[in-house]
């Protein structure tokens, strides 16, 4: 059926649609309260079927390569919304603006029902009332905590109070003793109000820990001193200064965008009891054009998809936008309470925007400034990419005989490896193409949750790029990939003088670039980082296998049975699971009901 006969029967329900070109790649994917409406409102369909002229550039550009379409009808706008930004994620769209910002922020909280209550982390609400939470902390949770327990005598460990007996933390008077001493509710209240002092009043902990590494630093002890500055470091990078002084204790989420030609950034902060407590900030690479509306319902939703905050606040933005009441609707439904969105135009509270706004500008003059060792764009003219490479997904295996197989994935955005992106994978598979099959294939799966990068590169040749061209198109994505192998000379990897002469394939191509070219340089470095990661989990995976496999030779299991065990179930850990029977079918029933009795 032709695209204008499809517009043409397209129901008045809600939905998602999907733009193609012709050669079948997606090239975007909206949500519409109205099918038919919204589609329609793309074209002129006299004299001939066209972009409608009130489109912006962007947006004609998109309907000028549309050659198809399809629809899937929902029960409501709200159905359509959570639907699309899955589809989004996981299909990465060439016209959508793709966010990668993941993930859940960290609270510090405090459970006072407990006679001597003591702080930690948590990710998720727990279900008590006399829990308090502080926060969202976009770095530094851990280090403010150890902070608090480093200047507050606090009960230090969960077990502490179990054992009935003081320990060091008393010794070195980091903590009250309340497991054996006679500690007052009031003294051990004392110590709990500078704790949340300090974790309301990032200024006040800084201070606090500046005094510390200088007493560490004048008694000698450089190496605490050391650890004092970097957790000081840490703590402050978080820190936005403000001067708006709020006169009651409220609480506000912030997000704000700004853009240049080519790139946005989104700003978050997080006003707790009239202080401002953390910020974070991501770029966005804007690969066809900026949608203010779009990003904005994208930024939104996606900070608060993983479920309901601890905390929750008014949502505070720089200008309204498209689709706001939907987005509070869905914040509803996970709030279990009503969401605002609110658009400020006077006061503290746009003050609180217009400091936002100052800080997005900041970062995105300072990103401009940073020099990069290679331009991108060279790299994405070279090997005909899609988009300019700033998020790259790295991979490679590693075993030893067919031992503790492992893959890895390193991640390299913005210049720098992002290495909290970081993934290892224990593998099943035996041999390289049923490895890299097995690594790539779980990654695909976590597309949904963790967003598709720019590019792909693989440690391997032509077979293994085409083996993740296959997995990619079978999925209905469209990312690109790039391989790099060694130059073979009678089946063996080549090596002149000890250098390899590496080749890059890409889907279309093949590369034999000088060794001085910055383009091989960079791939290649792409390359060694996960190889890196790649032997580093193996050995730390053979390790706990040579562990295991001394338990079972004292046990009387040779380790000739134990290579075939671990090649039938692939790892120890899987032992715990099976039965006797599944073992027994490997080895002798004798050995089964030993192994077993091991790993019970």
């Amino acid at each position: 059926m032709k695209l204008e006969e499809i517009i043409k029967q397209l129901p008045d329900s809600a939905g998602i649609y999907q733009y193609f070109d012709k050669e079948g790649r997606l090239l975007y994917i909206g949500k519409a309260k109205n099918l038919a409406k919204r589609v329609k409102s793309y074209f002129n369909f006299t004299p001939k079927l066209m972009p409608n002229t009130n489109l912006s550039s962007r947006i004609t550009q998109m309907i000028s390569q549309t050659v198809s379409m399809n629809y899937i009808v929902v029960n409501s706008e709200h159905d359509a919304l959570i639907l699309e930004n899955s589809l989004i994620k996981q299909l990465m769209p060439k016209y959508n603006i793709l966010l990668r910002d993941d993930k859940t922020y960290p609270y510090i909280y405090i459970d006072n029902s407990k006679e001597y209550p003591r702080f930690e982390i948590t990710r998720k609400i727990i279900k008590s009332a006399d829990i308090k939470y502080y926060g969202p902390y976009s770095v530094g949770a851990r280090d403010i905590l150890d902070s608090i327990y480093e200047i507050c005598r606090l009960v230090q460990k969960k077990g502490s109070l179990k054992s009935k007996k003081l320990c060091l933390y008393y010794q070195i008077d980091k903590c009250l003793g309340p497991c054996e001493k006679d500690v007052s509710k009031e003294a051990y209240a004392k110590e709990l109000d500078l704790a949340k002092e300090l974790i309301q009043n990032k200024q006040t902990l800084l201070k606090k820990l500046h005094e510390k590494m200088l007493f560490y630093s004048q008694n000698l002890r450089f190496e605490e001193a050391g650890e004092i500055r970097d957790r000081y470091e840490r703590i402050s990078r978080s820190e936005i200064k403000s001067e708006i002084d709020f006169a009651s204790d409220e609480n506000y989420d912030i997000f704000v965008l700004k853009h240049t030609q080519n790139r946005a950034v989104v700003v978050r902060i997080f006003m707790r009891e009239g202080k401002i407590i953390s910020s974070s900030h991501d770029y966005i690479q804007l690969h066809e054009g900026y949608d203010e509306d779009e990003l904005y319902q994208r930024v939104v939703m996606d900070f608060y998809s993983s479920g309901k905050p601890p905390i929750i606040a008014p949502i505070l933005v720089a200008s309204d936008f498209e689709g706001r009441k939907i987005i509070e609707s869905y914040l509803t439904t996970i709030f279990e309470k009503k969401a605002e969105i609110r658009v400020p135009k006077i006061g503290d509270k746009k003050q609180l925007i217009e400091l936002a706004l100052i800080n997005a500008q900041e970062l995105l003059r300072r990103e401009a400034k940073q020099k990069k060792s290679i331009a991108l764009e060279e790299i994405k003219e070279l090997f005909s990419l899609q988009r300019v490479p700033l998020r790259v997904e790295i991979f490679d295996n590693s075993h030893m005989s067919g031992v503790a197989t492992v893959g890895a994935m390193a991640v390299y955005e913005n210049g720098v490896f992002d290495k909290k992106s970081y993934r290892t994978y224990h593998l099943k598979a035996r041999d390289e193409y049923a490895q890299m099959r097995e690594t790539l294939t779980r990654r695909v799966e976590s597309f949904s949750k963790n967003s598709p990068p720019d590019l792909w590169v693989l440690d391997g040749g032509a077979t293994l790029l085409n083996l993740a061209v296959d997995i990619l198109e079978s999925n209905g994505i469209f990312l690109d990939v790039i391989a790099i192998s060694k130059e073979k000379v009678d089946s063996k990897a080549h090596r002149a003088k000890g250098k390899a002469s590496d080749i890059i394939h890409t889907k279309n191509d093949t590369f034999r670039l000088k060794e001085s070219d910055k383009r091989l340089q960079w791939v290649q470095k792409l390359r060694d980082e996960a190889h890196r990661c790649a032997i580093n989990f193996h050995k730390k995976t053979k390790l706990k296998l040579d562990k295991q496999s001394k338990l079972l030779e004292l046990k009387g299991i040779s380790q000739a049975k134990i290579v075939k065990l671990i090649k039938h179930f692939g790892t120890f850990e899987a032992l715990k699971t099976v039965s006797i029977d599944d073992i027994s079918s490997v080895l002798n029933i004798k050995d089964a009901n030993i192994i077993k009795d091991i790993y019970k």
